[in-house]
């Protein structure tokens, strides 16, 4: 008992630096930051001598640990304790203002909708609240894949982050987040991150949550990424058509990539597609805004051996109204799934001398391939639904669809060619 009456004793005092080595058990306040305390006491190796600060917010009293001493100084106490002294002025709570201290895990799951019901519990600064507020008004109206973003938000900020006072997180820690993502090899998605991080720090200066973005970047913080030239050669394109059963394990994957093959369109407008948009007397296949890159739709002009090829896939379809459905036949396929089906064939393509590629990399192909065929440029964009630079992009607003039905006719009969070849 006598001991714990020593702890109690202790006062109010200026610490002297020098001498909190020697200080006996006890609590101590600190005259010079109002809040700050140094405790001392027993423990099995020895004393342990710890910085807190102690502060009153809504009517509550609070205590927070700062840190060790000898590791952390009383001069860089006094610095901390300042810092949260001036967030309260603002009207921050310091407990919301602190980085993470523990290593990020691992894995780190959370559910989509973690963010929007974390954002009825938090107030207005919450970074929750920032991220249902940017998802809802600025990311699901403007972006064409708002999944994508809050995909990126769940995986690498919320949980980062989570419960932080957005006025509280400093250019520093976002350099430190994106360091991390960079460090477990995953540099594109660092360069992600950051322009989805900036977008939405950008939108809470809009808001008036925050009065200046602590992203401060001037380069990417993965690097430069080297655009994909990968092509499947002539080669490479005889020996898939040849037996394309052979080179894939899916009978859906083979007819998938014919058809991204002849047309040259991107993997998520396939798997988007529904037979109310396959023209299959008229030969067309009309991609709608939402679908497409930019949110600007266009109509593909079909050859015959595509119209075989989403004959082939309306026959699995067996009645969904999506040209490539789930499981379930109630929604569409998710166009990932494609991607990770083509990689469990790369085997398959090695033994038949075809080297790993991607599904964009057929669209590639395809755009290559018109130039070879003499195709006009703007008419082989036109076909991929680039958007052209210049007045012509602004202003000729023809559809170009008989000149577009000439050149993917052309590129079906160089793989048909091709599929002859001895």
């Amino acid at each position: 008992m006598a001991t714990k009456r020593k702890t109690q004793e202790r006062g109010t005092r200026a610490l002297v630096a020098s001498k909190l080595g020697a200080l006996p058990l006890g609590d101590y306040t600190d005259l010079a930051v109002r809040g700050l305390q140094f405790r001392v006491r027993e423990r099995g190796t020895g004393a342990s001598r710890t910085w807190l600060f102690r502060y009153k917010w809504r009517e509550q009293w609070v205590r927070l640990a700062l840190g060790q001493f000898p590791g952390l100084s009383l001069a860089d106490a006094r610095e901390k304790a300042q810092q949260m002294r001036r967030q309260i002025e603002d009207g921050i709570d310091p407990r919301r203002g602190r980085a993470r201290r523990s290593a990020r895990p691992t894995v780190r799951p959370v559910a989509t909708t973690a963010a929007a019901a974390a954002s009825a519990r938090h107030p207005e600064h919450s970074l929750e609240h920032l991220a249902s507020e940017f998802m809802e008004l600025y990311a699901k109206p403007n972006r064409r894949r708002p999944e994508y973003v809050q995909a990126i938000l769940d995986r690498d900020v919320l949980t980062e982050w989570a419960g932080r006072d957005v006025r509280t997180i400093t250019p520093r820690e976002v350099i430190n987040l994106l360091d991390g993502i960079v460090a477990r090899g995953s540099r594109v998605m660092a360069n992600r991150t950051a322009a989805v991080l900036d977008q939405m720090f950008k939108f809470a200066i809009h808001r008036d949550l925050i009065p200046d973005s602590p992203v401060k970047l001037l380069m990417r913080p993965g690097g430069k990424e080297k655009p994909r030239e990968r092509v499947l050669s002539d080669e490479e394109l005889t020996a898939f058509l040849k037996n394309p059963t052979a080179c894939t394990r899916f009978e859906r994957l083979k007819h998938v990539m014919m058809l991204l093959l002849l047309t040259g369109q991107r993997r998520g407008e396939l798997a988007g597609a529904k037979w109310s948009e396959i023209d299959l007397t008229g030969k067309t296949w009309t991609i709608p805004d939402e679908n497409a890159k930019a949110g600007r739709g266009h109509v593909v002009p079909l050859s015959n051996w595509a119209i075989e090829q989403f004959e082939a896939l309306k026959r699995e379809a067996e009645g969904s109204r999506w040209v490539l459905p789930s499981a379930t036949k109630a929604h569409p396929i998710d166009a990932k799934q494609l991607t990770r089906s083509l990689a469990k064939c790369r085997e398959r393509f090695a033994k038949r001398g075809i080297e790993a590629f991607t599904l964009h990399d057929l669209r590639r192909t395809c755009r290559t391939g018109l130039s070879a065929l003499k195709v006009e440029p703007h008419i082989a964009e036109r076909v991929l639904n680039h958007a052209l630079p210049g007045v012509a992009g602004v202003y000729d607003r023809h559809a170009y669809l008989h000149e577009k039905r000439d050149a993917l006719e052309k590129w079906a009969a160089h793989l048909e060619r091709l599929r002859r070849t001895e």
